[in-house]
């Protein structure tokens, strides 16, 4: 995507980010795939393989399972917004479509739409299909920047809403699809709580390290110069319309492999789940986490489903109604007093610790 330019190339500004950190940071600083690991990483993962086995089944599927694979279609937002510069409401759009391929290619309650083919190609046409819709979306949008990429991307989700609800030959109007079964493979019930969460898990954390790999990587690292000048890109000799482009149709994978995953969660796809509601919830879910680190998506996607489960019971059965003003509210309050959303509190508590010890050090001086 880079036709030359001159002496500046973005393998040289990558080279800094590749070699790895000081010998005192990490055990793995001299293998470049293990250079950032930390022991507070290694900690971490341990207790994500081990929660389904001290959690209810309730919180290891619909608090567990939900949480990554929201956490993983938010992911692809925050790849766009945060390091691309591009905010697409469309996301969730991917995301169902994926999971109306996974309906009209493999089994469903409607037999007469469903293909019926193997579980294992319904899902791998479902992920094409809906990566390719990604690419689309941003050959659209991408000649547009602000709210104008806003609208164009809310405009198109809100087109293939209503193209859900009107055709029923293929989409089969509002009721959409039933009875869509996680598939049974390897001797393993895949619907099941534990085997869904650690599927789950292992989506989640493959799209977070290629998400961490491709930042810095050559593609990335000229993404991220397209968002912060895109003339200057462009006049260095980078395509900026393809990298722009690349970058949606790797949200598209990313929101793809979350939406099979998600109509296998619910066991069905209907239009709302490509609705307006569904379209803001990952804009919520990315913006509550913070955009500043992939990890952020996860965060929100907790906080958000932790909401959703809990707060009706804290606001009482006649409130239930209510609901969307209790997210509001929080998402009110972390936008008002972090932009950076809850990562944002995070990083200026660390900021505090470490001024303070700093301080220390130079008084026992």
């Amino acid at each position: 995507m880079n036709s030359g330019s001159g002496g500046v190339t973005v393998e040289s500004a990558a080279a800094p980010a590749s070699r790895g950190t000081h010998s005192g940071e990490s055990p793995f600083a001299g293998w470049r795939p293990f250079a950032a690991v930390r022991l507070r990483h290694v900690l971490f993962l341990f207790v994500l393989l081990l929660y389904p086995w001290v959690a209810t089944p309730f919180f290891t599927f619909q608090i567990g399972g939900q949480t990554l694979v929201l956490g993983l279609i938010a992911l692809s937002l925050t790849f766009l917004a945060g390091y691309g510069g591009m905010v697409s409401l469309a996301q969730m759009t991917v995301a169902g479509a994926a999971g109306y391929g996974v309906a009209i290619f493999g089994f469903s309650a409607v037999k007469h739409v469903s293909l019926g083919l193997p579980w294992w190609l319904a899902s791998g046409l479902a992920v094409l299909i809906a990566t390719i819709l990604s690419a689309a979306i941003g050959w659209l949008s991408v000649r547009t920047e602000g709210i104008y990429t806003i609208m164009i991307t809310l405009a198109i989700g809100v087109a293939l809403y209503y193209l859900c609800v009107q055709n029923y030959s293929l989409f089969n109007g509002f009721q959409g699809f039933q009875a869509i079964h996680a598939p049974v493979a390897f001797g393993i019930d895949w619907h099941d709580p534990m085997p869904f969460y650690y599927l789950s898990l292992f989506w989640a954390l493959a799209g977070y390290f290629v998400v961490k790999y491709v930042l810095r990587a050559p593609f990335g690292l000229a993404l991220q110069g397209v968002r912060d000048n895109a003339r200057r890109m462009n006049a260095l000799g980078f395509d900026v319309t393809a990298h722009r482009v690349a970058a949606y149709a790797l949200s598209g994978l990313l929101a793809a492999v979350g939406g099979v995953l998600y109509v296998w969660y619910n066991g069905l796809v209907v239009p709302g789940s490509i609705g307006t509601g569904a379209l803001l919830k990952i804009l919520i879910i990315a913006v509550l986490g913070g955009m500043r680190h992939p990890i952020g998506a996860f965060i929100g996607a907790l906080v958000f489903v932790l909401l959703q489960n809990f707060a009706i019971d804290l606001l009482g059965t006649e409130y239930r109604e209510r609901f969307n003003t209790v997210i509001g509210g929080v998402f009110l309050f972390i936008v008002l007093f972090s932009p950076d959303g809850i990562l944002g509190w995070w990083a200026q508590a660390r900021d505090r610790v470490l001024s303070r010890r700093d301080r220390g050090v130079e008084t026992r001086r």
